[in-house]
């Protein structure tokens, strides 16, 4: 498969992913229609807008070109509806959420690494692994800062250090050239991370009341 076709892939999955989680946060939060879009699309796409940001890509990719917002607003509008009629937030609902999370961070980790490759900046280490994670965890936050509760990075399940592996395992092993075995591999450590810590309830040590 072609690199750029797999990374295009790659970042739909991740749209649709943090497009999902996004609608879940605004269910928990008893939002309407307009607050689940607007939390959707704020989540599978601010983490993009913050990372071209970052490498001075301007306009972002989301203004250029306008797929990732449609994505997101269908995936939105297609689950409020599915949700809508749940008039409660069920045990299952947390683990969607978690399993969508957990998928849009492993890719957007790996797709802000790659920008960055892409843009010039593969010799310089840190800021790759700086603007995967900040892809990743960007669109979470400010989901969590729209729906007016502590960011899931700062107080949940080891997730900005899931972010951090997962770019410094994606940038480790694109060093040899193995983009699509770097890109797997990436997701998959990201993923099995943030469900382990979800299982067994891995946290950083944190204050307490």
């Amino acid at each position: 498969m072609n690199v750029s076709v797999l990374l295009f892939v790659m970042e739909m999955i991740g749209v649709i992913a943090f497009a999902i989680s996004g609608v879940f946060v605004a269910k928990s939060r008893y939002m309407d229609y307009f607050g689940a879009v607007v939390l959707g699309c704020a989540t599978a796409c601010g983490g993009g807008v913050i990372r071209d940001l970052i490498l001075g890509v301007t306009p972002p990719a989301m203004f250029e070109d306008p797929i990732y917002v449609l994505v997101a607003f269908i995936t939105s509008t297609l689950v409020f509806i599915l949700e809508y009629k749940k008039k409660k937030m069920p045990a299952e609902d947390s683990w969607i959420l978690n399993i969508a999370d957990s998928i849009g961070l492993g890719v957007f980790v790996v797709v802000g690494a790659q920008a960055a490759i892409d843009q010039g900046f593969g010799d310089k280490f840190f800021l790759c692994v700086f603007v995967g994670t900040l892809t990743g965890v960007g669109g979470g936050i400010l989901r969590d800062v729209l729906a007016c509760q502590m960011p899931m990075v700062m107080r949940k399940h080891v997730y900005a250090l899931a972010a951090i592996l997962g770019a410094v395992i994606y940038c480790f092993i694109i060093q040899s050239g193995y983009k699509v075995a770097a890109s797997l591999i990436g997701i998959i450590v990201v993923v099995l991370i943030r469900t382990l810590a979800a299982i067994y309830r891995w946290n950083l040590p944190a204050f307490k009341e």
